[in-house]
């Protein structure tokens, strides 16, 4: 949470310059759970923009925070850079597995002369690897080998969040699901469609096909004048002038 809150500060401009462990806020996390916690950065007396080189510093007293979390390029120049942050990260990570300072027992002038010739606090053999690893990418003597906080959060020393890995399981047991209940419904439509064909014990494939039956005109005249009762021909050619038009052939579909 401390390199996300870097992210955010780097993103806007600007650069901590005093990362440590008195400066790092932790509080009982807002969600459900009761073993997490949200931690925060505090104390910006000392940030400055990126680039800036602050009015207090001088060669003889070359600290833009607090000494022993500060990197070799800010006591070399002064100059205020995202990679002191990293460097301090490097400090407190490196602090929180041996509970020990970095260069615990020097003087200012021995912490400043041993940062300028190269040098790095000790990180212990028993660390593990990717903490190792961590640790030598924040205190690499290439500031920009260092990278960005955003690329930090990437290093494998650091777990996945455990709400993402909780909500993609959540959204994978919904998509199973949505998948088996669907599977469901389609296996019962399935079955009624079985039980409608045998309740009716005719399939659509067994209707037999229709057939067409043409009849002439003097046919159809001689049946309309039947039904309608009309006497006389001339009031059946009335009639069809008004109602109908006759063609050569009408057709009747029978089954």
């Amino acid at each position: 949470m401390v390199l996300e809150g870097l992210v955010s500060i780097h993103d806007h401009g600007y650069v901590h310059c005093d990362i440590k462990p008195d400066n790092i806020l932790v509080f009982p996390s807002s969600t459900s759970r009761q073993d997490s916690y949200e931690v925060k950065i505090c104390d910006f007396g000392n940030s400055l923009e990126i680039g800036e080189v602050p009015l207090c510093w001088e060669i003889n007293f070359p600290w833009l925070g607090t000494a022993i979390y500060m990197s070799p390029e800010s006591v070399r120049d002064g100059i205020a850079h995202v990679s002191l942050d990293l460097w301090s990260v490097g400090c407190l990570v490196l602090e929180m597995y041996t509970g020990v300072i970095p260069w615990e027992g020097l003087e200012l002038d021995e912490i400043a002369t041993r940062l300028l010739s190269g040098k790095s606090p000790e990180i212990p053999e028993t660390l593990p690897c990717d903490a190792k690893d961590f640790i030598q990418t924040c205190f690499s003597r290439n500031p920009e080998e260092r990278g960005s906080a955003h690329e930090l959060l990437l290093h494998p020393f650091l777990p996945r969040p455990q709400v993402e890995e909780e909500d993609e399981k959540t959204t994978e047991e919904k998509t199973s699901n949505s998948f088996l209940s669907n599977l469901f419904k389609l296996r019962i439509r399935r079955r009624g469609s079985k039980k409608k064909l045998a309740k009716d014990d005719v399939a659509v494939s067994d209707m037999k096909p229709l057939k067409l039956r043409f009849w002439k005109t003097k046919t159809v005249k001689r049946t309309l004048t039947k039904v309608l009762g009309l006497k006389k021909s001339t009031d059946f050619f009335q009639f069809s002038v008004r109602s109908l038009r006759f063609s050569t052939y009408f057709i009747f579909m029978k089954v």
